[in-house]
């Protein structure tokens, strides 16, 4: 098969890619690297030329809302028409594990929620693969709150997957028929202060780690589970101890 992946140069993107190729198919990457502007729109005919199914693995950096509603909105917007007028069979969607639940929210949240709409009110048939946090997430947000050797963490709840899991079920999910949304969490919940902490130590680096919901991606009313698995999710096979062992290159046990 054909399929272009949208965000293909990205931490899953790339992955996607590199698995549809080991299995036998043609992976396009769409992206300005590639010729590919997904805002505007320029070079999407020809990378969609002869494609079977669209994988949308993009993202961004914006903070506040309304660019996030913007880039999403575009994005799919974009990809869509150009996907319609290409006669391309099957639209795959990465998003948000939990997305729809009442409390879950924050500006990206609020760009994927947008996004999701104009996927399942569009012309192509769709799958939409909802992922739970990446094992990365942690290393992330440290990046946004770290101050010295001490960053800020919200005391929440999470059950982690790997990027690799994630972009293998992506894989799979677009050489097959459209499914509507699927969801994706890791092995184990864990607490994020605890995803960190193992995080920073599997690196070898000791950090102060202060519990707060202080300009954090998620609410300190937060439903309790709300960023757990849905009882209908695929269960990712990777481990964060396996993770942290590949990632950093030792082995790493529970405190």
């Amino acid at each position: 098969m054909r399929i272009v992946v949208a965000g293909g140069t990205g931490l899953v993107g790339s992955q996607v890619v590199d698995r549809l190729r080991t299995a036998g198919h043609e992976a396009v990457v769409a992206a300005r690297s590639e010729g590919v502007d997904l805002l505007t729109g320029d070079g999407l005919a020809a990378a969609l030329e002869g494609a079977d199914a669209v994988i949308d693995a993009t993202n961004t950096p914006a903070q506040t809302p309304e660019e996030t509603v913007a880039f999403f909105r575009t994005v799919a917007t974009n990809l869509l028409e150009a996907e319609q007028e290409a006669g391309v069979a099957h639209h795959v969607l990465l998003s948000i594990t939990n997305l729809d639940r009442k409390g879950v929210g924050n500006a990206h949240t609020k760009g994927k929620q947008r996004q999701e709409e104009i996927v399942q009110a569009g012309p192509v048939p769709w799958s939409i693969v909802r992922a739970a946090q990446f094992f990365e997430f942690g290393e992330l947000v440290s990046g946004w709150t770290r101050e010295g050797d001490r960053v800020r963490i919200p005391p929440v709840r999470l059950q982690p997957v790997a990027a690799s899991d994630v972009a293998q079920l992506l894989a799979d999910v677009s050489t097959g028929a459209p499914q509507g949304v699927v969801a994706i969490a890791g092995p184990e919940p864990v607490d994020f202060v605890e995803l960190v902490e193992r995080t920073f130590a599997a690196r070898g680096e000791a950090v102060d780690i202060v519990s707060s919901f202080d300009g954090m991606p998620f609410a300190a009313d937060t439903p309790d589970g709300a960023l757990l698995a849905p009882p209908d999710a695929v269960i990712g096979t990777t481990t964060l101890d396996q993770w942290l062992a590949e990632r950093f290159s030792s082995p790493v046990s529970r405190p």
